[in-house]
């Protein structure tokens, strides 16, 4: 039992000790990725961009369906969902693999402006850091009008005006339903997504972003049951 013991005790320490370093080394990526580019500069690039859209152009379908899919605790969180990220490590360790994130959409703007898609802890780290920081700084339908301007959309379109454009020939007001639902599907994994590379996986994608409004009350099922048939 004592050898137990002092095995659990090292095992824990040890953790700690990574743990640390982990989040050192996260500082550390933040400090200096927000030291190269200022937050405030950042922003004005974003909005210096061609085809840059305000939140109030989107279509009120499109918003709750991002936030539904995306981050349904966003407008209550600074930044980060400890909820989120408790079940996402619980299903990682479960799988032995990084097979969920558990990133907030101030978590997803930061790695899009920020860092890289690499799946690493300390990435990870940095990337909680900037969403603090950036949820400091800016109002919540500013970060999500950020975020839905630094989101790729698969095909080359790298802003949901591109992409309404793109994929339906639409300005963003003209979009439907059916199609505004489809669209906020496509930046989990856009080359995936793509209705013109895979539009069974889109409507198959399109069709977990409607159960995921069902479900925290965006959508009923009846409104959902007469959007798919807008097709």
């Amino acid at each position: 039992m004592k050898l137990l013991k002092k095995v659990i005790i090292g095992i824990i320490i040890l953790c700690l000790i990574i743990g640390i370093i982990v989040i050192g080394n996260g500082y550390v990526m933040y400090k200096n990725a927000i030291e190269e580019t200022p937050l405030s500069i950042m922003v004005q690039e974003i909005k210096s961009k061609d085809n840059y859209t305000k939140i109030e152009e989107l279509p009120k379908m499109y918003k709750d369906a991002v936030i539904a899919v995306e981050d349904h605790r966003f407008y209550n969180h600074n930044g980060v969902d400890v909820i989120a990220i408790c079940r996402a490590i619980i299903n990682d360790i479960k799988a032995m693999s990084f097979v969920e994130g558990g990133s907030t959409i101030t978590q997803q703007l930061s790695k899009n402006v920020y860092f890289t898609q690499e799946k690493k802890m300390t990435r990870k780290v940095a990337e909680v850091f900037m969403a603090m920081e950036i949820e400091k700084n800016y109002d919540k339908d500013e970060i999500l009008e950020l975020y839905l301007n630094t989101s790729y959309f698969g095909d080359g379109h790298y802003t949901v005006k591109e992409a309404s454009k793109g994929y339906f020939n639409k300005e963003l007001g003209e979009m439907t339903d059916y199609e505004a639902i489809m669209l906020a599907g496509i930046p989990n994994a856009p080359s995936v997504y793509a209705p013109t590379k895979n539009p069974d996986l889109a409507r198959q994608r399109q069709k977990q972003v409607m159960e995921k409004m069902i479900k925290y009350r965006y959508l009923t099922e009846e409104k959902a049951e007469k959007i798919l048939q807008q097709k």
